[in-house]
């Protein structure tokens, strides 16, 4: 059994919940993984290989060709295709539209899954995603689920730059058959809506704390 511990931090698009997993990391000195980003790297293999992203078959067969990969580095986790560090593509508006079909490949799910499970082996983790709580670490007694109202996470996306629909992504992620984004039954939800992020990790660390989890000075 691994001697290392995760923190899940699950929540739809714009909730706030991959800058709260950041900053708690750096609160415990953990690694943190932003998952979405891994996801964001299987689409951009799909669209470099001009495949559609509703042809499940076309989707594996790219993603495997373009050897998706994870390192850590200074504490976060950046992914790779063929060894290529992608991260500064990964925002890109073809990628917003597409990345929930391709995250909807159960086959693509199954491959990103076992590498964000590997990761434990060498680290301790705060982890965001869609489904880290319910399937990527269910065992994990550290769960949360970062919530917003859709106006404001729309409005968080228009000053990243981003224009994708917070309410589309909502319902392709929700209503996917396989690991669709929900709430864990045990993880506390936090509606960020009306909180500054400070708030919200504050909030985070007090949480853990009552259930035995403390920063160490």
């Amino acid at each position: 059994m691994s001697e290392h511990h995760v923190i899940a931090m699950d929540g739809p698009a714009a909730s706030g919940k991959s800058s709260v997993a950041g900053a708690i990391a750096d609160r415990f000195g953990w690694v943190f993984v932003n998952t979405g980003n891994m996801y964001r790297a299987a689409t951009l293999a799909a669209l470099r290989a001009e495949v559609d992203v509703n042809d499940k078959a076309a989707v594996i067969a790219a993603v495997d060709e373009a050897e998706v990969g994870v390192a850590v580095v200074g504490g976060r986790s950046v992914v790779t295709l063929k060894g290529e560090a992608v991260e500064d593509e990964l925002k890109d508006q073809s990628i917003n539209l597409a990345v929930s079909h391709v995250a909807a490949v159960p086959e693509v799910r199954e491959k990103l899954v076992a590498m964000q499970r590997d990761l434990l082996q060498e680290h301790s983790l705060v982890m965001e995603g869609r489904d880290i709580g319910t399937v990527v670490f269910p065992e994990t007694p550290w769960k949360f689920y970062i919530d917003a109202s859709e106006e404001v996470r729309a409005s968080r996306r228009g000053l990243q730059g981003q224009a994708d629909a917070v309410s589309e992504r909502d319902r392709l992620d929700s209503t996917r058959k396989v690991a669709p984004l929900k709430a864990a039954a045990d993880a506390v939800v936090i509606d960020s809506t009306e909180l500054s992020l400070e708030q919200v990790v504050e909030e985070v660390l007090a949480i853990l704390g009552a259930r035995g989890l403390t920063v160490k000075e």
